[in-house]
């Protein structure tokens, strides 16, 4: 039951709700796309993926000095079942389909281009 409230705890956050969605979105994205998108600092950010990481919704992958995010491939069936109602709904979402408009402009402007 704890593991059940904590994993839907982390998606009642807005900001994380967000994450989740540009991630079930585009599959991988480092710190910096989700800071341009969000328009919130690194340090928030990285609290938000922490939280996201401990309620077993993402993974990361270090490669060099960027840390790469994404869904995490070892979900739990009633995480999969959210991520399931979240895609069904979220192409209608003003602010998902906002953010997934941000984050193709960032990347096709963003100065650092090894960072994914």
């Amino acid at each position: 039951m704890k593991h059940l409230a904590q994993t839907i705890k982390a998606l009642s956050d807005p900001i994380r709700l967000r994450i989740v969605l540009l991630l079930q979105a585009e599959g991988e994205l480092c710190v910096c796309d989700l800071m341009a998108v969000l328009k919130l600092p690194q340090s928030t950010v990285s609290r938000h993926l922490a939280y996201l990481k401990r309620s077993c919704w993402v993974d990361i992958r270090r490669e060099g000095v960027w840390m790469y995010y994404s869904l995490s491939g070892e979900s739990c069936t009633i995480c999969n079942e959210i991520l399931q109602t979240l895609k069904q709904h979220a192409s209608v979402l003003p602010e998902a389909i906002s953010d997934r408009d941000t984050l193709v402009t960032f990347q096709q402007t963003k100065e650092n281009p090894t960072c994914h």
